[in-house]
């Protein structure tokens, strides 16, 4: 929801006086009245912070389809004609290994369904954080078919990349990321303001005035459609923006850290199995799947040929433990460390079982099942994948491209009503609501507000430094409206 206005035009301005309430409650409870108080935070946060809105959900649309355009750009190294009876895991990698004798092999990911490719990862010390080099392997025939630098758990290619990239920093470094994060940090805050105005608003009105009318734009009144509209389409979408906020945060630079840290406190950070083998010395470490530092650099100090013909064993062993969905599996780097499996976050995929597998004797050493998760580790990694469009596939991601296109209409509808609200056309700007609403709210709402408001502005960096740059501009205007009358 963006920035409305329920009064008419004449009363816009700063000097306006108050309007009168008809409504029978006493002066009390007037001042317990929550929407006065909603418009001026939902008018100045939307002001100030829509147009970072606007083009994250620009940005945001084409990250939602991202899967989808990478699978027909990128078919070649993804897909394969080819049919028949797979080759022995060991026999793709080797392949793979031979293509790239130069680099340290670090994973591989069968191919997860008929007709896909086999991934094959390398550790390049050229690349970034997160990024690797896959060789693409026909399962049937053990070739290469290609190779490209892939980026994180979910494998982006160089095009998702670039859209996600392009999404969360429009491609300018770490000063784009503030962008993405005022835009995640504020896109909660007004979303709630604004289902406070439209609530205030159904229930004004003499007639259509029940709940469900809350998700039915009332077009009786032709002047109030866009208004009507701007409400409606921002109650449909409510649900999908909290969510989106809350997991797009967790990408954010500022409230990210604060975000690790209360999961850190509360022990809701994701689990992972033990790497290292029992009996030896070597650190408790992560088995597959963290690939935040580039995958595993150090060369291994065992025998190579022997650990590619030990993964035909660990494969069948996790097949035979119930992986039986897409996978990859690390290879250890060390010989006290065991293979590690741990499932992929693919379309359709909902939870992320993993093993740790000793490759000389396919002796399970450790396993942890996704059931056993804690509850917010499963809900953040269902809202992550959901966020990415890879919860449930093409559906997923054809709801996030709709729930964008929603959130740029009510963006669009809400700055072409302010707009149309002038007091007069000569104004070069419409006038923010009236002044004063603090001091007409009651404490009983003011002191616990200013208290969350605190709360919030730490968790969330972004939010306080821009409520500290909302009350400078309020003031400003408060006393440049004064001197005016003066």
């Amino acid at each position: 929801m963006s920035i409305t206005d329920t009064r008419p035009a004449e009363d816009n301005s700063p000097s306006a006086p108050p309007i009168p309430d008809d409504s029978p409650r006493s002066g009390a409870r007037r001042r317990l009245h929550l929407a006065p108080l909603a418009l001026r935070l939902h008018f100045y946060a939307a002001f100030f912070v829509a147009p970072f809105i606007l083009i994250a959900a620009l940005t945001g649309a084409l990250y939602a389809i991202a899967p989808t355009i990478e699978g027909f750009v990128s078919r070649d190294l993804l897909q394969v004609d080819t049919t028949g009876v797979d080759q022995a895991l060991s026999a793709q990698v080797g392949a793979a290994v031979a293509t790239r004798p130069d680099l340290t092999l670090v994973a591989v990911a069968p191919a997860p369904n008929e007709g896909d490719t086999t991934r094959v990862l390398f550790n390049d010390p050229a690349l970034g954080d997160s990024e690797r080099l896959s060789v693409f392997v026909d399962p049937h025939t053990a070739q290469p078919v290609g190779e490209s630098v892939v980026y994180g758990s979910g494998g982006a290619l160089p095009l998702r990349t670039w859209l996600s990239e392009f999404h969360r920093s429009l491609h300018l470094g770490e000063p784009g990321r503030l962008y993405s994060e005022l835009a995640a940090s504020w896109l909660w805050v007004i979303a709630l303001f604004g289902l406070v105005l439209w609530v205030h608003r159904v229930r004004k009105r003499r007639e259509r005035r029940s709940a469900q009318w809350l998700l039915k734009p009332d077009l009786s009144q032709p002047r109030r459609r866009k208004m009507n509209w701007h409400g409606a389409i921002g109650v449909w979408i409510l649900p999908v923006l909290l969510l989106l906020s809350a997991t797009g945060t967790t990408w954010s630079a500022y409230a990210g850290e604060n975000v690790t840290k209360l999961r850190e406190e509360l022990s809701w950070t994701t689990p992972a199995v033990r790497a290292t083998l029992p009996g030896t010395a070597g650190p408790a470490q992560s088995a597959g799947g963290d690939h935040h530092s580039g995958g595993q650099a150090v060369a291994a100090p065992v025998d190579l040929s022997a650990r590619i013909a030990q993964l035909d064993r660990v494969y069948e062993v996790a097949r035979a433990e119930g992986i039986t969905q897409g996978a990859e599996i690390a290879v250890p780097a060390t010989p006290e460390m065991a293979f590690g499996i741990k499932e992929l976050r693919l379309p359709g995929t909902y939870t992320v079982d993993s093993l740790a597998v000793d490759g000389s004797t396919g002796t399970v050493t450790d396993r942890l099942a996704f059931a056993d998760w804690p509850l917010m580790a499963k809900l953040t990694n269902w809202g992550i994948a959901f966020h990415m469009g890879l919860l449930f596939g093409p559906l997923n991601q054809l709801l996030l491209f709709a729930i964008m296109a929603g959130l740029v209409t009510v963006l669009v509808l809400g700055y072409r009503m302010w707009w149309q609200r002038r007091p007069t056309r000569r104004a070069a700007l419409p006038a923010p609501p009236r002044r004063g609403v603090l001091r007409r709210t009651s404490p009983l709402i003011t002191v616990p507000l200013v208290a969350a408001a605190v709360a919030v502005g730490w968790f969330l960096p972004l939010i306080g430094v821009s409520v500290v740059v909302f009350l400078l501009v309020d003031v400003a205007l408060g006393l440049a409206a004064r001197a005016d009358q003066v």
